[in-house]
C-alpha cells in the first residue's frame, strides 16, 4: 500500500474537528475501539486501522465531506457493507472510510418502468424483499446477497448464481447518481433504457470506488418467472461434468443458473445445511430451469438427456420450491461452510472460457499437491466463473505465503487460457500485482487516464487496481526531443 503521508496524519485533531461540523452527531468515528471494526472487508488476511471513519447521511454531506477531503488532499476510502473478498475497501492509515451504511432506504418502486430507485446501502436481498408482494425481483444474487449492498455490487460488478441467463450488475443497472472527489454531484442513466454520449455507466460500474460515490441507484427488476425447478446431478469426474455444462450452452439451452461444486465442496455444505446432496460423486451440478411450466419440462428432460449422455452418477429434479431452495442453500452456504473444515481461506475469483474447465480443474489439483495446500472449488460453471477456496492456516508460518502464490499461480493460469483475472470480485489489492499478466504498460496507462478524468488528485480509494502508483500529472508531461518542445513558437509559463 502507498506509504502514508506523516502529515495528514499529524493532523488528525483538525480533520475529526472539520467533519463533525459536516456530520454531527454520532457520524465521525476516532476512537480505537470504533476503527477497529473497519481496519478491514471481507480479505480478513490484511488489516490497517483507517485514520478516521465518517458516516453520512445526506447527499449533501457526501458531497461536502469529499470536497473538503479534495481541498485538503485527504485520501478517501468508499466503503459499503464490507464484503469485499479483494480488498477493495482495505483502509489507509492516512485516509478517512466514507461508510455509506446509513443510506439504506428504498426510494422508489416504479412498476410501470420495472425499475427500482434505492439507495446505495441497500442490500442486494433487500431489493427482491421490496418487490416480491407484487411478483417481481431483482436477478443479481451473489452468494452475500444477505449482506452486500447495491452500492458495493456496483463497485465490483457484482453477478451471482443467476447471472449466466439474467446478466451482471451491470446488465441490471439502469442510472446512478454519484459524487465525484471535488464534490461535485453527478447523475448518469436514469429510468430510460438509453442514454445518450459516451457510456459513462459501462465505465462507472465495475470501477471499485476509484471515481466517484454512489449515492443513488435505479436497477432493473424482473417479474418472477411462473416456474422454476432445479437439477441435481453428480458425476464421477470433474471432466464429465465441465464436458455437461459445455454442452448444455452448446445445445442453446440457456440455464438460469448452472453451478458446480467438486467432492471437498459438496462434502462441507452437506454437512453445514443438509441439503440433500450426493456424496459419493467427484462434483455436483446444479443447473436451474425457468419459466412456462412446459417449457421447463421439456428443457429438464433435455438437460437430463445431455448428463446421461455424459456418463452422470445421479440426477434429482426438485419436487417443489422447498426443495429447489434447500438445493441453492447448500450452494449459497458453501463459503461459510468451508470455513468448518479450515481455519482460514482465500476465495479466488478468475474467470476461464467453459471449454477449459476439465483442463483447469486439473491443473488446479496439480497446484495444489505442488504448493501442500487443499483446495475446494465452487464455481459458476455457466460463464466460466472459478472460486477456488484454498485452505490454509494462518497460524503455521509460510501457510499464508503458499496461500497467496497458489492463488496467483491460478490467476495467471486463468489468462493463460483466454480468461481474465476476476469475475465479480474485483482487482483490490488481492489481484493489483497481477494485473500486469494480463494488460500491458498501454492499457494500464490508459485505464489511469481514465482514472485521473475523474479523481485528478488520486485520492480515491489509492493503492487498489493499479500495480504502479502514478500521479495524474505525470499523464500531463511535457514531450522534449533532441532539446526541443513541440510547437516551440508557442510561449512558455
Amino acid at each position: 500500500m502507498p506509504a502514508p503521508d506523516g502529515r495528514t496524519i499529524a493532523r488528525r485533531g483538525e480533520l475529526v474537528t472539520a467533519l463533525r461540523k459536516i456530520v454531527p452527531g454520532e457520524g465521525v468515528k476516532a476512537d480505537d475501539a470504533e476503527l477497529a471494526a473497519y481496519e478491514c472487508d471481507a480479505l480478513t488476511a490484511y488489516r490497517q486501522k483507517p485514520l478516521i471513519v465518517v458516516l453520512p447521511e445526506t447527499v449533501e454531506q457526501v458531497s461536502q465531506v469529499l470536497a473538503y477531503c479534495h481541498r485538503e488532499g485527504v485520501k478517501v476510502v468508499p466503503r459499503g457493507a464490507g464484503t469485499s473478498l479483494s480488498g477493495g475497501a482495505l483502509p489507509l492509515a492516512d485516509g478517512i472510510v466514507l461508510g455509506m451504511a446509513k443510506f439504506n432506504r428504498v426510494l422508489e418502486v416504479d412498476y410501470g418502468n420495472r425499475v427500482a430507485v434505492v439507495q446505495p446501502g441497500v442490500t442486494n436481498l433487500a431489493v427482491t424483499q421490496a418487490v416480491a408482494g407484487r411478483g417481481f425481483y431483482y436477478a443479481p444474487d451473489p452468494s452475500s446477497q444477505i449482506a452486500c449492498t447495491v452500492g458495493g455490487n456496483i463497485a465490483e460488478n457484482s453477478g451471482g448464481v443467476h447471472c449466466l441467463k439474467y446478466g451482471m450488475t451491470s446488465n441490471n443497472l439502469l442510472g446512478v447518481e454519484m459524487v465525484l472527489m471535488d464534490g461535485t454531484i453527478l447523475r448518469l442513466g436514469g429510468k430510460h433504457l438509453d442514454a445518450p454520449g459516451l457510456d459513462l455507466m459501462g465505465v462507472v460500474c465495475g470501477s471499485e470506488g476509484l471515481l466517484g460515490v454512489v449515492t443513488e441507484a435505479t436497477v432493473r427488476i424482473l417479474r418472477a418467472p411462473e416456474t422454476q425447478r432445479a437439477l441435481l446431478i453428480g458425476f464421477p469426474s470433474v471432466e464429465q461434468a465441465g464436458a455437461t455444462v459445455a454442452a448444455v450452452i452448446a445445445a442453446g439451452v440457456i440455464p438460469a443458473a448452472m453451478e458446480m461444486m467438486d467432492r471437498a465442496a459438496i462434502h462441507a455444505a452437506e454437512a453445514f445445511v443438509h441439503a440433500g446432496y450426493p456424496l459419493d460423486v467427484e462434483a455436483l451440478l446444479i443447473a436451474e430451469l425457468d419459466g412456462p411450466e412446459a417449457e421447463v419440462a421439456h428443457l429438464i428432460a433435455v438437460v437430463e438427456a445431455i448428463a446421461t449422455k455424459h456418463g452422470c452418477a445421479s440426477v434429482r429434479a426438485s419436487a417443489d420450491e422447498a426443495e429447489r431452495l434447500r438445493f441453492w442453500a447448500g450452494r449459497k452456504a458453501a463459503f461459510p461452510a468451508v470455513g468448518r473444515i479450515s481455519p482460514d481461506y482465500f476465495c479466488m475469483d478468475g474467470t476461464i472460457p467453459r471449454n477449459r474447465l476439465p483442463e483447469v480443474l486439473n491443473r488446479m489439483q496439480a497446484m495444489s499437491a505442488e504448493f501442500g495446500l487443499r483446495v475446494a472449488n465452487v464455481f459458476h460453471a455457466g460463464d466460466g466463473n472459478l472460486h477456488p477456496l484454498i485452505l490454509y492456516d494462518a497460524d503455521k508460518p509460510g501457510e499464508l505465503e503458499r496461500a497467496e502464490a497458489f492463488g496467483a499461480a491460478i490467476l495467471e493460469l486463468c489468462v493463460e487460457v483466454g480468461g481474465v483475472l476476476t469475475g465479480e470480485h474485483g482487482v483490490g489489492i488481492e489481484k493489483r500485482d497481477l494485473m500486469e499478466v494480463q494488460f500491458g504498460p498501454e492499457d494500464l496507462a490508459q485505464q489511469q487516464r481514465l482514472k485521473c478524468a475523474f479523481d485528478e488528485s488520486g485520492l480515491l480509494n489509492p493503492g487498489k487496481v493499479f500495480p504502479t502508483l502514478c500521479r495524474c500529472a505525470e499523464y500531463g508531461r511535457v514531450h522534449v526531443k533532441g532539446g526541443q518542445f513541440r510547437f516551440p513558437e508557442l510561449e512558455r509559463f
